[in-house]
């Protein structure tokens, strides 16, 4: 378990919910701009930005400021740890999943029973 990892081997940097949406958009699309990100995730500029400069210190994004037609535009992109961190981490869930199923009549109680 790395220093970045909780107790059940969850990386927390992409656990947290608004990143590990970003990051799971990001898996999808070659890029995405900055408006995309904020309209599909319902994040607010300051938020999208602040979870964008960690990721990107992180390096699992790389963001690009450019013009289109006179516009400031701005490109986000997964690197390629970053698409092995979201990957294992979506890994790492399903074995969670696994280890929480039981073969028929050895399962403990549930929440809805």
């Amino acid at each position: 378990m790395s220093a970045s990892s909780d107790a059940a081997g969850l990386d927390r940097l992409v656990h947290e919910p608004s990143r590990l949406a970003i990051l799971t958009v990001l898996s999808s699309v070659e890029e995405a701009n900055f408006v995309f990100l904020q309209r599909t995730l319902k994040l607010t500029n300051g938020n999208l930005s602040s979870h964008l400069t960690k990721l990107e210190e992180a390096q699992l994004v790389t963001v690009d400021k450019s013009f289109v037609r006179k516009k400031p535009n701005t490109s986000i992109s997964l690197t390629a740890l970053g698409r092995t961190r979201i990957r294992d981490h979506w890994d790492q869930l399903d074995r969670l999943k696994a280890l929480s199923v039981r073969p028929e009549g050895r399962h403990g109680r549930t929440a809805d029973r």
